[in-house]
């Protein structure tokens, strides 16, 4: 019997590096790539025309990606909508928006900060408002059930929005929380962009100094003379 040859030690081979943090970025990427390309094909085509296989397609994406994600056509919907109310970048505008009702002192400059959020938001939210309002009126009943969700939603915000500036002490004597959420909800509805950007083709800034002009004077004290 020869001697006996030991072999090399062999390493065993290291495990493949799971980079945990690369694959979160890359399906974030994945997944604002497919809200950005159903905001165009909805705004362009329509909510009834437009399907999951063109949405999916012009994503680079499977069909199945999207429904994991989002759960069909509603969900991709519902999640533009609620993107949109994040504004156009940097700290989400609620975020901004409860900043502002914290710490401003001026009665006057918070309507002005109300109205720039107004003009910023409304561009962004409004055109997919109102395919959700079109959508539902054709008889569609998620959309239906959207629209109502929407709405909800607003107003519960509005409420929160009256409720922190009147406890501020800085609104007009005698209003009630509703009072102010209503005329709130009024000055962030699509139906007002639409009638004075989309049809009379006013500028986002415009609107946003009207609305912030109109929230003044419908809450806020009688400027004394």
């Amino acid at each position: 019997m020869g001697p006996v040859v030991n072999e090399p030690h062999r390493r065993a081979p290291r495990p493949r590096t799971y980079n945990a943090r690369r694959r979160q970025e890359a399906a974030e990427e994945s997944r604002m790539r497919v809200l950005a390309t159903s905001r165009e094909l909805f705004l362009a085509g329509g909510y009834g025309r437009t399907t999951i296989a063109a949405i999916a397609r012009a994503a680079g994406v499977s069909n199945e990606s999207v429904y994991k994600g989002f759960g069909g056509k509603p969900g991709l919907v519902r999640a533009i909508y609620e993107q949109s109310l994040l504004g156009a970048g940097g700290p989400p505008a609620e975020e901004r928006s409860d900043r502002a009702q914290a710490t401003i002192t001026d009665p006057r400059e918070l309507m002005e900060q109300f109205g720039r959020l107004i003009s910023e938001v409304s561009p962004i939210g409004a055109p997919v408002y109102l395919l959700i309002r079109e959508a539902a009126a054709s008889g569609d009943p998620d959309m239906a059930a959207l629209l109502r969700d929407v709405d909800d939603g607003r107003y519960r915000r509005m409420l929160h929005n009256a409720r922190h500036v009147l406890g501020r002490g800085f609104l007009r004597e005698g209003l009630t929380e509703n009072e102010v959420a209503d005329v709130m909800f009024m000055s962030t509805s699509a139906e007002l962009y639409e009638t004075l950007v989309l049809k009379r083709g006013w500028s986002a800034e415009r609107y946003g100094r009207f609305m912030a002009r109109t929230l003044a004077a419908n809450l806020l004290p009688d400027p004394i003379l």
